[in-house]
């Protein structure tokens, strides 16, 4: 498991995972969360299609902006349980003690992006985009190389 300040112009390389970790609140709507997103990935030359996958928190696993904004993508939506995020505090560029009373983690949207990274690749995971906050959702976007076993 590892972290970096995100790079002006990340290489990504073929079979990496790119995970948008996203927290929001209620009824924010797949428009804001896609925005937040393709904003957030032009800052470094990317597109929302580079997106393998969303990560959240299980609290928000009836959101139907997130669910929405999978289905759009056409990618999966994996939730993580508080326990689970506790585990990449480490790693967190920024830790909220509101967020923690609500959810029981320091930060939703880097730890499920680093979470679901590792997970999908070979168990490292690096920021590529630290926590990027609109008025009603969070976003983060890590990656892992590609799994070789």
């Amino acid at each position: 498991m590892q972290t970096c300040n995100r790079p002006d112009s990340p290489t990504v390389q073929p079979g990496a995972s790119l995970v948008a970790g996203l927290g929001c609140r209620r009824g924010c709507s797949a428009a804001t969360l896609r925005e937040l997103i393709e904003n957030s990935l032009r800052v470094i030359g990317l597109e929302i299609a580079s997106v393998t996958a969303l990560a959240c928190i299980d609290l928000k696993d009836q959101e139907p902006g997130l669910l929405e904004l999978a289905a759009q993508l056409a990618v999966p939506l994996v939730f993580f349980n508080a326990t689970q995020l506790v585990a990449w505090e480490l790693h967190l560029t920024h830790r909220s003690a509101q967020v923690f009373q609500t959810t029981g983690c320091h930060g939703v949207a880097e730890g499920s992006a680093l979470a679901l990274a590792a997970q999908l690749g070979d168990g490292t995971a690096t920021l590529l985009i630290e926590r990027q906050k609109s008025a009603n959702a969070t976003f983060a976007l890590a990656i892992s190389p590609a799994h070789s076993g």
